[in-house]
C-alpha cells in the first residue's frame, strides 16, 4: 500500500493523508457491488431517485464544513460558498428527467408485433474525478449512474482527498444498499491495473489530456466504454455590437474565477477592433480590483492555485509571452502575496499576443488571459478554431442570428451567447478534439451509463 498526501496550497503544509486500498480489497468490493447492483436495478426509478436526492441533501447539510475543507485542499475562497448550489441544480434536474430518459422507445405496438428499444444499466461505473470542482464534476456521473440502476466506484484526486469520503458518508446516511457506492483510494498504477482487468463496465474520467491518454491505454482491448472530459483553451469573441460592460465583467470573471482553474474557463479573448481599446482598459481595471490572499479570509476574491507546479506553469507561460513581445498589463506589485515562488499567482492580462505563444495555445489553467484584436467574424472564427481543444466557445453580441452562424462554424462542444463558464444540466456536456469524447448531463448523460437492448416480438 502507498500513502496519498494532500498538500494544502494555503501554506504548503500536509493537510490530509490516506492509505491506498489494496487490489484485493477493491476486488472484494467490486464483487459485492455486482451482486447488490442487480437488486438495485430492479427497484423503481422513483425510488432510486429519492434515495440519491436524499444523499445530496446530506451533502448540503455539511456544506459549511465542505467549503472550508475545499479552501484547505485546493484553495477556493470561502466567500464563494462552495459547489452545493450547482450540485443540487444538476442532481435535481437529472432526477426530474430520469423517467423520460430511461423510458423504452416503442417502435410498434400492434396485434402482430411488439418492437421496442429499452435501456438497461451498464453495471459498475468508475468515476475518476478532478480536484478543481470535486463535487460538481463527480455528481455529473454519480447521480445519473445510480438513478439508472448502476453501482458506482469513485476515485478522487489526491489534491481533494476528502471529497470522496464526503460522498460516501452522505450515501451511508440514506437507504442506498450497502456496497452499491464505494469511495476508493488508489494510485494511478493500481487504477490502470484495475481498468486493464475489465473491472468496470463504464469509466468516466475528468482531467488532463495526458491523464485521458493513460486511461485510454489502460482500457485498450477491454472494450470498456470510456468517457473523457479533458483539457480546454476556451475562447471568447466580443463583436462590435456587444454590451461592453457585461462582456468585460463576465469574461474576466470567466478567466479568473477559481484562480482560472476551470475546465471551461476563458483562456483567450478576441475583440473586434472597434471596441478593443475600451475592452482592454475596462478588463485591466477589473483584474486590478481582485484581492489575492488566504482563501479562509472572506475578503479574498482570488485564492492560491492548487499546486506549486501549476503556478510555475502559468508563470512560465507569462514570462515566455513577454519575452516574445507580449505586454503584461497588470503590475505584480499590486498583489504582494504573489512573490513569484508560491501558489499565490496574481491575475494577469496579456496583449500583443499571438498563436505562436504557449499562453494562446496550451492550457494555462490559471489566472491569465490573452486578448487579441480582430477585424471580422471570419478572423475570429479562424483564431477560435486554431486550437487542439474544443470544449466551449463564448460569443458576445446582440445579434442572435450572427451568433448562430458563427457558432455553426466553431469546432467546440458548447456555444454560449452572452454567457460563459457554465454547465446547463439540460444540455449535454461534451467536447471535441483533445477536449475529449462522450457526454454527461441531459438525456444523453443517461445514455452513457446505460446500454440499449432491443425487443422484437412477433405474435404467432
Amino acid at each position: 500500500m502507498a500513502i496519498l498526501t494532500c498538500i494544502s496550497p494555503i501554506d504548503g503544509q500536509q493537510f490530509a493523508t490516506r492509505e491506498t486500498d489494496s487490489l484485493e480489497n477493491v476486488t472484494n468490493r467490486l464483487d459485492k457491488a455486482l451482486i447488490v447492483q442487480k437488486a438495485w436495478a430492479r427497484r423503481s426509478i422513483a425510488e432510486r431517485s429519492e434515495i440519491v436526492l436524499k444523499a445530496i441533501e446530506e451533502l448540503d447539510a455539511e456544506n459549511d464544513e465542505i467549503v472550508t475543507e475545499l479552501a484547505y485542499m485546493m484553495g477556493r475562497p470561502v466567500r464563494y460558498g462552495g459547489e452545493i448550489g450547482g450540485v443540487k441544480e444538476r442532481a435535481t434536474y437529472m432526477a426530474s428527467i430520469a423517467k423520460q430518459a430511461l423510458a423504452p422507445t416503442v417502435i410498434e405496438e400492434s396485434e402482430n408485433f411488439h418492437r421496442m428499444i429499452a435501456r438497461e444499466p451498464i453495471g459498475i461505473v468508475l468515476v475518476i474525478a478532478p480536484w478543481n470542482y470535486p463535487y460538481l464534476t463527480a455528481v455529473n456521473t454519480i447521480v445519473p449512474a445510480l438513478i439508472a440502476g448502476n453501482a458506482v466506484m469513485l476515485k478522487h484526486s489526491t489534491q481533494t482527498l476528502l471529497a470522496g469520503e464526503r460522498f460516501e458518508k452522505a450515501f451511508s446516511r440514506t437507504d442506498l444498499p450497502a456496497g452499491l457506492f464505494h469511495n476508493l483510494y488508489l494510485t494511478h498504477e493500481d487504477t490502470s491495473a484495475l481498468i486493464a482487468r475489465k473491472s468496470f463496465d463504464f469509466i468516466n474520467f475528468t482531467g488532463s489530456v495526458n491523464g485521458g491518454r493513460e486511461i485510454a491505454r489502460a482500457a485498450a482491448g477491454t472494450f470498456t466504454p470510456v468517457g473523457l472530459e479533458l483539457g480546454g483553451k476556451d475562447p471568447g469573441y466580443v463583436r462590435a455590437d456587444a454590451d461592453l460592460e457585461t462582456a468585460v465583467s463576465q469574461l474576466i470573471d470567466g478567466a479568473m474565477y477559481n484562480s482560472g482553474q476551470c475546465c471551461c474557463g476563458i483562456e483567450r479573448i478576441y475583440v473586434h477592433e472597434d471596441i478593443y481599446d475600451a475592452f482592454v482598459e475596462k478588463s485591466k481595471q477589473l483584474a486590478e480590483a481582485y484581492t489575492l490572499g488566504n482563501p479562509l479570509d472572506n475578503a479574498t476574491t482570488l485564492g492560491p492555485m492548487a499546486n506549486i507546479r501549476f503556478a510555475g506553469n502559468v508563470r512560465a507561460q507569462i514570462r515566455e509571452a513577454v519575452e516574445a513581445g507580449a505586454t503584461a498589463l497588470i503590475d505584480r506589485s499590486r498583489f504582494p502575496a504573489d512573490n513569484g515562488k508560491t501558489t499565490y499567482v496574481g491575475p494577469q492580462i496579456l496583449i500583443g499576443v499571438d498563436h505562436t505563444m504557449r499562453v494562446m495555445r496550451e492550457e494555462s489553467f490559471g489566472p491569465v488571459v490573452g486578448i487579441m484584436k480582430v477585424s471580422s467574424d471570419d478572423e475570429a472564427i479562424k483564431l477560435m478554431n486554431d486550437s487542439e481543444f474544443g470544449l466551449t466557445a463564448s460569443l458576445w453580441t446582440n445579434d442572435r442570428q450572427a451568433a448562430a452562424d458563427i457558432g455553426g462554424k466553431i469546432e467546440t462542444g458548447t456555444v454560449f451567447m452572452n454567457r460563459c463558464d457554465y454547465l446547463d444540466p439540460a444540455l449535454c456536456w461534451t467536447g471535441c478534439k483533445e477536449s475529449g469524447r462522450g457526454t454527461t448531463l441531459s438525456v444523453l448523460g443517461y445514455h452513457s451509463v446505460t446500454r440499449p437492448k432491443s425487443y422484437h416480438f412477433k405474435m404467432v
